[in-house]
C-alpha cells in the first residue's frame, strides 16, 4: 500500500483538495486497495476547522465529497508513517523538511513536480479567491502522480 500525505500550510484550502481529488482519481482507477491518502498543515492556524467554502464547493461541483475532513497539523510521525509527503508550495516544503530533520529518507516533493513543472507551486485560493486554478493545478498535479505510481 502506498501511503501519500499532502501538505500545505492550513489545511483547508489546497491539501484536503489534493487529498480529495486523488482519492477521486485512484477509486475511478480500482485501486482504493492500494493508497492510502490524507492531507495535513504545517501551521496550527487552522486546526480543528472544517475544509473551506471555496474547496468544498468546487469538489462538489465535480461530484467529489471531502464531509468529515478537518484541519490537523503535521507531526513528525507522520515521516515515518507515509511514503510520501507532498506539498503545494516551496515554503511548505521548507517547514516539511523541518519538520522531517531534512528529509533523510527523499519522501518530501512538490505536488506540481507530478505534472512535469518542476519547482511550480500550486494556486492559493486563500489569497486569490481562484480556487478555480487551484482545481487546475491539483487536478494536472495528482493526475500526474497517479501515472507516476500506475
Amino acid at each position: 500500500m502506498i501511503r501519500i500525505l499532502f501538505v500545505c500550510h492550513g489545511n483547508i484550502c489546497r491539501s484536503p483538495m489534493a487529498e480529495f481529488v486523488m482519492k477521486d482519481l485512484v477509486k475511478k482507477a480500482g485501486l482504493e486497495d492500494d493508497f492510502y491518502i490524507e492531507s495535513a498543515a504545517t501551521s496550527t492556524e487552522e486546526l480543528g476547522n472544517p475544509v473551506h467554502y471555496g474547496t468544498r464547493s468546487i469538489l462538489k461541483r465535480h461530484g467529489i465529497s471531502c464531509d468529515g475532513k478537518y484541519a490537523r497539523q503535521m507531526t513528525r510521525s507522520d515521516y515515518a508513517e507515509f511514503d510520501m509527503l507532498i506539498a503545494m508550495d516551496q515554503r511548505n516544503l521548507r517547514n516539511m523538511e523541518r519538520f522531517t530533520g531534512g528529509d533523510p529518507a527523499g519522501k518530501v516533493s512538490l505536488l506540481l513536480d507530478y505534472a512535469g513543472r518542476s519547482g511550480e507551486e500550486v494556486a492559493d485560493p486563500w489569497y486569490t479567491g481562484d480556487f478555480q486554478a487551484t482545481w487546475d493545478d491539483v487536478l494536472e498535479g495528482c493526475t500526474g502522480l497517479l501515472e507516476e505510481l500506475s
